[in-house]
């Protein structure tokens, strides 16, 4: 008994520096990447505002740790009226809804994208806004997928673990297939890196994230 509970501290023990690790890796590397991105981050928001109609961010509500909202923040790739021309076109192209349903994702072509909108997605430019959320702890560098609150009920069981962790810019499904993987295998990614998540695992995802976002491979 006495060593079951010894193992159980332990584990305890090493998850909690574990977390303080990652934390301050997220801190620190966030913070340099922030000063170095200053420059480019000004350049894309002026190119928004010259490109489309509309705010230079995207802010909206996902999925953080232990399932609480928080403010995920991106530029902005859609057009203003995004919601109202997904519709129409789920509306009447049929192989369209069955590739958003299967993959949460139109892969083909997105008629909400702006012009500028599908390049800085190509090459995961849009999500450089997210450096903010990793510095107010709201996610880390890597990490699951930041799901978003109407995927909660589609995640089932996944959920409970998957929430369990904050979650990343980038993590195992960008680096495994992008979104060329479907909505349950995301899930399965994600599930295996909460159970298996170490330091050195983070280390050779951000190292694999810099290769796939230059070929922007499976990017859509």
């Amino acid at each position: 008994m006495n060593q079951s509970l010894d193992s159980v501290r332990m584990t305890t023990a090493k998850d909690f520096l574990t977390d303080r690790m990652k934390r301050l890796f997220d801190m620190v590397a966030g913070m340099i990447i922030l000063l170095l991105g200053v420059p480019l981050m000004g350049l894309v928001a002026l190119l928004i505002k010259l490109d489309s109609q509309g705010p230079v961010f995207y802010i909206d509500n996902r999925l953080g740790k232990n399932g609480r909202y928080f403010p995920c923040f991106k530029f902005r790739t859609m057009k203003h009226n995004c919601d109202s021309t997904l519709a129409e076109y789920l509306r009447t192209e049929p192989t369209a809804g069955e590739e958003w349903g299967k993959f949460a994702k139109l892969r083909c072509f997105d008629p909400r994208l702006t012009g500028l909108g599908s390049k800085l997605r190509k090459y995961s430019i849009d999500e450089l806004p997210q450096i903010i959320n990793v510095i107010k702890g709201e996610m880390s560098l890597v990490g699951p997928r930041p799901y978003l609150p109407r995927e909660r009920e589609q995640m089932g069981y996944s959920a409970n673990i998957i929430l369990q962790m904050t979650p990343g810019i980038t993590g195992l499904w960008q680096v495994r297939g992008r979104n060329s993987i479907d909505f349950s295998g995301r899930l399965l990614l994600d599930t295996w890196y909460v159970q298996n998540q170490t330091i050195w695992l983070d280390m050779i995802i951000l190292v694999q994230t810099i290769r796939v976002v230059l070929t922007g491979r499976d990017a859509y």
